[in-house]
């Protein structure tokens, strides 16, 4: 049946003065100051608004144009909800599914599930949160990690938000939410560069740099990434109660590989006893953020970047991430073997420990004076090795 209009008629399209606007059924008609008219919908389709401008008058664009427009909304959304799974009357938000994602994952304890939370709220949900989970595709992908490259984001970094995506599409189909995936997700070809950590002088410049910061956090911060080589994440969420300076260990019950022990240095846990007493009685996190939902602070990348600066270093090249780095390049330098690396740092796979020792430096060249050695009976190389312990 045929829409019937009694304000946008087309005589009174024609009288409207400049400036002035008429809407009715949805379609708004406006006249601009220089005479040009311009027609917009703004309608609810499957409790979804859709607002668009259709076009100028000029442009040769018409009242029959914006209804065609209503029309072709409500019959995909018609075409969607055929879609659907059988149960599901409107399509799934991608807001409200990210949500339901959660929470489905806490209560059957799934793997990384602050992570994927902080994934999602941060970033994912803020992109998509017009979408339906049905109506994603490619193009939407591709469009996100555009975005998020733009920003700064590591490669790495948007793909682990990618993997995140892909597992609530894949759940969702599982859930009986959507019919089936339908998006193809593309991810980054990672770049295999070299590793960058910081040499011994440096640990100390940051250190000495951040001690000097009005943000008393990032100090401790420093001291903790170091000394474990924990993961950003991982160190601003510990609690209180989580960390046993007697037993030179922190529990840390929401790693990337599943809940571990992380031993720390005699050092750190002469520092965090102190800072725990310094800290308020009843105070739960070791980083705490009253204004956090969470109640712990969430990122440090400000002032760390100003510790950075005022440590002489390159702000391009030294992340919070290069902590990481550098504490586990240091114990494959001095020589640890490497599944007792990988039960320090709580890599997945000895794999991801391996690229660690390929790290030019110092024990390399050790290394290979031994080789020397043994296999040529040097005994000048012997000698020195032997000189090289006893001033050792």
């Amino acid at each position: 049946m045929a829409i019937r209009f009694s304000k946008l008629t087309r005589p009174a399209i024609r009288s409207l003065k400049p400036g002035a606007s008429i809407s009715e059924h949805g379609i708004t008609f406006r006249r601009d100051t220089n005479g040009d008219g311009v027609y917009s919908v703004n309608v609810m389709v499957d409790r979804r608004r859709i607002h668009r401008v259709i076009g100028r008058e000029s442009e040769g664009v018409t009242r029959q144009q914006a209804e065609d427009f209503i029309a072709q909304a409500r019959t995909d959304a018609r075409r969607q909800r055929l879609e659907l799974p059988e149960g599901r009357k409107t399509p799934l938000g991608f807001k409200e599914a990210a949500e339901r994602y959660v929470q489905r994952l806490r209560d059957s304890d799934g793997k990384n599930v602050d992570i994927k939370e902080r994934q999602l709220r941060q970033h994912l949900v803020p992109f998509l949160a017009a979408k339906s989970l049905n109506t994603i595709e490619s193009f939407d992908v591709e469009r996100y990690k555009k975005a998020r490259r733009s920003e700064g984001a590591a490669k790495a970094t948007v793909n682990r938000e990618l993997a995140t995506l892909s597992h609530l599409l894949n759940r969702a189909v599982e859930w009986k939410w959507i019919k089936s995936k339908s998006v193809k997700i593309t991810r980054f070809k990672e770049d295999n560069q070299r590793i960058v950590y910081l040499a011994d002088d440096q640990c100390a410049a940051l250190l000495e740099a951040a001690a000097s910061d009005h943000n008393e956090n990032v100090h401790a911060f420093v001291m903790v990434g170091l000394h474990t080589g924990m993961r950003h994440s991982e160190i601003l969420a510990i609690r209180r109660e989580d960390v046993d300076v007697g037993k030179r260990v922190i529990w840390i019950p929401q790693a990337k590989a599943g809940a571990r022990e992380q031993p720390i240095t005699r050092e750190l846990a002469e520092y965090l006893g102190k800072r725990m007493k310094m800290l308020p009685p009843g105070c739960e996190w070791l980083f705490p953020s009253p204004a956090s939902a969470t109640g712990h602070v969430h990122t440090i990348r400000k002032a760390f970047l100003r510790s950075v600066e005022r440590a002489g270093l390159d702000p391009d090249q030294i992340t919070p991430h290069t902590l990481r780095h550098t504490a586990v390049t240091h114990l494959v330098q001095a020589g640890v073997d490497l599944p007792t690396v990988q039960r320090i740092s709580g890599h997945k796979t000895l794999s991801m420990v391996a690229r660690y020792a390929h790290q030019s430096g110092a024990h390399i060249e050790t290394a290979m004076d031994r080789l020397e050695g043994r296999v040529s009976g040097n005994q000048e190389v012997n000698v020195r090795q032997l000189k090289s312990k006893s001033s050792a």
